[in-house]
C-alpha cells in the first residue's frame, strides 16, 4: 500500500486552456502535430494552465498565473539540473520529462525551480509557452507546505516516442518542419516522492513534449501539450 502525503494529488492537476487554444492545439497534434510551421504557433498565446508538478500524494491543487516571469535566483540553482547539450529531440524529451517530474523542496525555492526551468526553454518567443511550463510549479503557498514536509520527488524515464500522428504528419510532407524545427516526444516514466517520517509513494507518468532542435544547435523545450499524445 502507497504512503500518501497530505499535500498533493496522485494524478497530475491538469490544465486549464481557454477552450479555443485546447481546439487549436488539439486540431494542430492530431492533424499535423506541429510538423507544419503554422500548427507551431499554436502553442504561444495568452492563456491560463492550471497545473503542478506531478506527485503521488493528495492535496488541494496550487496554480500559477501564465503570464508568471521566471525569477531570478538569489544564489544557486537548487536541485535542477541544467538543460544538457543534447541535439536529439527524443533523447532531449527525456531529459526533459525527468526535470519536470523532480524537485526538492529542501534545498531548491520556488523562485529558483522557476529559473531553473526557465534555462531549458526555447529563446525563440514566437514558438516558447511558458505558460504551459511553468503551470506545473505549486503557488507559493502550496510550495512553502511541501517545503514544511521537506517534499522531493525523483523521476524514472522508462521511454520516449514520437506519437504515431506526428510521424505521419513528417512522412506526409517532410519539409514542413524545416522553418521551427519543432518535435513532438510522448515520455512515460515512474515519479516517486517523499517526505518527513518516512512517507512517499510513487505513480506512473506520461507527458508529451514540444521540443525545438534546430540543425546544429542543442535542443530546447518549446511547451507542454494539456494531454498526452500516443
Amino acid at each position: 500500500m502507497r504512503n500518501r502525503s497530505p499535500f498533493l494529488s496522485p494524478s497530475p492537476y491538469g490544465t486549464r486552456w481557454p477552450v479555443t487554444r485546447r481546439i487549436a492545439f488539439a486540431a494542430a497534434t492530431v492533424a499535423v502535430l506541429l510538423a507544419l510551421a503554422g500548427a507551431v504557433a499554436l502553442l504561444t498565446g495568452g492563456g491560463n494552465s492550471r497545473q503542478a508538478l506531478d506527485t503521488a500524494a493528495p492535496a488541494p491543487s496550487g496554480s500559477t498565473s501564465s503570464s508568471e516571469a521566471a525569477p531570478t535566483p538569489s544564489s544557486g540553482s537548487g536541485s535542477v539540473p541544467m538543460p544538457p547539450q543534447i541535439s536529439e529531440p527524443v533523447a532531449y524529451a527525456r531529459a526533459a520529462a525527468q526535470m519536470l517530474w523532480s524537485y526538492d523542496t529542501r534545498d531548491t525555492s520556488r523562485d529558483q525551480q522557476l529559473a531553473s526551468m526557465r534555462a531549458w526553454m526555447t529563446t525563440e518567443t514566437k514558438y516558447a509557452d511558458w505558460a504551459s511550463v511553468s503551470g506545473q510549479v505549486p503557488d507559493p503557498v502550496l510550495w512553502s507546505r511541501m517545503a514544511d514536509q521537506d517534499q522531493r520527488a525523483t523521476a524514472h524515464i522508462a521511454e520516449g516516442h514520437y506519437p504515431s500522428a506526428f510521424k505521419q504528419a513528417l512522412a506526409d510532407d517532410p519539409s514542413a518542419i524545416t522553418e521551427a524545427y519543432i518535435y513532438v516526444v510522448t515520455v512515460n516514466g515512474t515519479q516517486k516522492t517523499a517526505w518527513t517520517k518516512g512517507g512517499g509513494g510513487a505513480e506512473d507518468r506520461a507527458v508529451t513534449l514540444a521540443v525545438q532542435c534546430r540543425p546544429g544547435h542543442d535542443c530546447t523545450l518549446a511547451g507542454i501539450a494539456p494531454s498526452v499524445t500516443q
